[in-house]
């Protein structure tokens, strides 16, 4: 048997139940990893609450009861018949099964019959608690600055979240290939932590407009926002961008991006884009690369994941009730 947070319907965190439940069979090519550290991302809030997920894909079937999560690492524990890649003792690590993130969710138990080509060797270098901490987060920023928008010297970006999980990463990436970068935070405790994570300048937004602000550091436009906040601030960073910007949303926390007219776009030829990272990821070689890249920033102390609390697993409500609260910075983790 095995403890896992188990959900029978959507709604608030208080719908999360932790429950026993029997130790998943092994097909001949998956891998049963026994958690040591486990991701917790809005993604799981998402399908948590239901519903938002129906914007991508209509007539979406969520069948009850289902394990929350995509994201985790530990220790090869059994193998199946036909396994090649993993032996027992391995370090491996994954992020999300096949399909999209609010697809073969499974990861807040204590162990998972993962797919062998779903997994990543975790390198000495890397702790188990750093490789949960920026697998996937670390993947949406792998996306963003290598496919949609690379910044450079001479380049200003504006991070929202400056001090949240992929926000932190990329501020932190952005510094380290030589951007100015402007990162917006919440809370005067969360300022410090985004001049750590490389902001040359940082927004309080909750005590002036962001957009005002963000006009004064660079009056001739920046060249890209990266936007994980959504409704609340996407729209209103277009008007930042200066010509051939480009604008980057990675998440919905303040719910979805309302529908954009493309013709307001053509004054300054700008670029939107909507970062889904189940792409990058999407085969053994592309996520085995993006994963073996992540770890040596980590190791490199180019990316520095930042772990703001671990809960145990059985404490996975609180855990969700203080993301929703904003009461957090950087990643959380649950500890089976």
């Amino acid at each position: 048997m095995m403890n896992a947070i188990v959900i029978h319907r959507n709604g608030g965190p208080e719908v999360m139940s932790y429950e026993r439940l029997p130790e998943p069979k092994l097909g001949p090519l998956d891998v049963l990893v026994r958690h040591t550290a486990i991701g917790v991302n809005f993604s799981d809030i998402n399908v948590r609450r239901g519903g938002f997920y129906k914007t991508i894909r209509n007539g979406l079937d969520v069948r009850f009861p289902l394990i929350l999560g995509n994201e985790a690492a530990g220790v090869v524990e059994k193998v199946g018949e036909a396994v090649s890649d993993f032996r027992i003792g391995d370090r491996v690590a994954y992020a999300g099964i096949y399909g999209q993130f609010f697809e073969d969710t499974g990861a807040y138990c204590e162990l998972r019959a993962v797919p062998e080509d779903r997994l990543v060797p975790i390198p000495d270098t890397v702790t188990d608690e750093q490789a949960a901490a920026v697998l996937l987060k670390g993947s949406t920023a792998s996306l963003i600055i290598n496919k949609l928008y690379k910044p450079g010297p001479g380049d200003i970006v504006l991070v929202h979240t400056a001090a949240a999980g992929v926000g932190s990463l990329l501020c932190q990436w952005a510094n380290h290939l030589g951007a100015t970068v402007i990162g917006t935070v919440g809370s005067d405790a969360k300022a410090s932590i985004a001049s750590e994570n490389g902001c040359h300048h940082v927004v309080l937004y909750r005590d002036c407009d962001f957009v005002d602000e963000v006009r004064k550091i660079a009056p001739d436009g920046i060249a890209a926002v990266y936007d994980g906040v959504g409704k609340d601030t996407f729209e209103r960073s277009i008007g930042l961008l200066g010509m051939f910007g480009n604008a980057v949303n990675y998440g919905n926390a303040s719910g979805s991006v309302p529908p954009i007219d493309i013709q307001a776009l053509a004054m300054r030829s700008l670029s939107v884009a909507r970062a889904g990272v189940t792409g990058h990821i999407r085969d053994t070689k592309g996520l085995r690369g993006v994963a073996c890249a992540l770890f040596g920033l980590v190791a490199q102390g180019v990316l520095r994941p930042r772990i703001d609390k671990t809960y145990a697993l059985a404490d996975a409500v609180q855990a969700h009730r203080d993301i929703e609260n904003a009461g957090v910075s950087g990643s959380l983790l649950l500890a089976p």
